[in-house]
């Protein structure tokens, strides 16, 4: 198959998708496909006047990538494209995409997981891997992913909704909302725009600091336990993985750093307890409108209950990432893993 990887974008894990799709293109190259790594922002400024022959690209116009230690300066992108454009799709992007016989999404965040380009691609009638775009919007959204557990009976910790607020509101809400408790922007990801406050002055702290990311936050109810995360592939759950922070706060630097945390796969639970996560996760996969892959994190506190967190409708895909790790639990290899998504997205009608 001619596979465009399409990853990057504007989004705030924009270093992670890359590197994700960098591993995917080899990947898939490997397996015998004609594929090529594709920024979504950033496009292609020059290309021959045959776009098929792009896709035997030397190393699949991968680049050398790495997760630095801060997030992506994304004015620094902005400014590096050549045609200044603030289109989300940069040049010949949509182009390659409609000569390909179907794109893997390797993007993370609002570029990717909130729908738009899913949206973009079902107008074009273009292939792409994963949940269309009603789902991948509801599940990128904290907000509405809550609500749809609430309905369908899946636990998740006690929350409020606030739309909306600006500095002047901070003081009301500092004096209305209880701590410890966890501020998330409702379209974060990669561990960015959250914040885990236990005292008010921190709490006031986090909610100046959130209104860098958006205005749109949700406050839970903050519960102590072991944090652990299972992929749904296809109409089964893999087994879980438990992550153990090393250190206190677990950000983006601690999340792709070496030493950030230990994972441990299968995760040292019950067979009871894997059973009762992978359902719960089944479950949200198929309220939500997911297919063929996602990867939902809960935690299991002392009293041996869950709690849902979120969901990821398009789970990192390092070689090195947690939904490669559950298919290697169950004997199935990253090149492996990369094929199964691309035949089970293949099969999908999206009209």
């Amino acid at each position: 198959m001619k596979i465009v990887v399409l990853a990057g974008g504007l989004s705030t894990e924009r270093a992670v998708s890359l590197v994700s799709g960098t591993g995917v293109c080899r990947a898939l190259r490997e397996n015998g496909h004609r594929a090529i790594l594709v920024d979504l922002f950033l496009g292609l400024e020059e290309v021959p006047a045959d776009l098929d022959t792009l896709f035997d690209a030397q190393d699949g116009l991968c680049p050398e990538t790495k997760i630095e230690v801060t997030a992506p300066d994304l004015d620094a992108v902005r400014r590096s494209r050549k045609d200044q454009s603030n289109r989300l799709f940069g040049p010949n992007v949509l182009e390659l995409c409609q000569k390909a016989d179907i794109v893997f999404l390797g993007l993370h965040g609002q570029d990717g997981e909130d729908g738009r380009v899913q949206a973009t691609f079902d107008l074009l009638d273009i292939k792409y891997t994963g949940g269309g775009y009603l789902a991948s919007g509801l599940a990128m959204d904290k907000s509405m992913t809550k609500r749809m557990m609430d309905s369908v009976g899946i636990p998740t910790a006690p929350w409020k909704d606030i739309p909306s607020y600006t500095e002047e509101d901070i003081p009301a809400l500092v004096e209305e909302l209880e701590v410890p408790c966890a501020v998330k922007v409702v379209n974060g990801g990669s561990s960015i725009g959250v914040s885990l406050p236990d005292t008010k002055e921190e709490l006031e702290q986090a909610l100046r600091e959130m209104l860098h990311y958006g205005k749109h936050i949700i406050v839970e109810k903050k519960i102590k336990g072991r944090e652990l995360t299972v992929a749904v592939l296809g109409d089964r759950a893999l087994p879980a993985v438990e992550i153990l922070p090393t250190v206190k706060e677990f950000d983006y630097v601690a999340k792709y750093q070496n030493g950030g945390a230990r994972e441990i796969c299968p995760a040292p639970i019950t067979a009871e307890e894997q059973e009762t996560m992978g359902n719960l996760a089944l479950k949200l996969h198929r309220a939500l409108g997911l297919e063929v892959y996602s990867r939902t994190d809960f935690l299991l506190d002392e009293n041996g209950d869950f709690w849902c967190l979120e969901v990821n409708s398009l789970p990192g895909m390092t070689p090195n990432s947690l939904v490669p790790k559950e298919a290697k639990a169950v004997g199935m290899s990253y090149n492996e893993l990369c094929e199964e998504i691309i035949q089970q997205s293949y099969r999908i009608k999206r009209r």
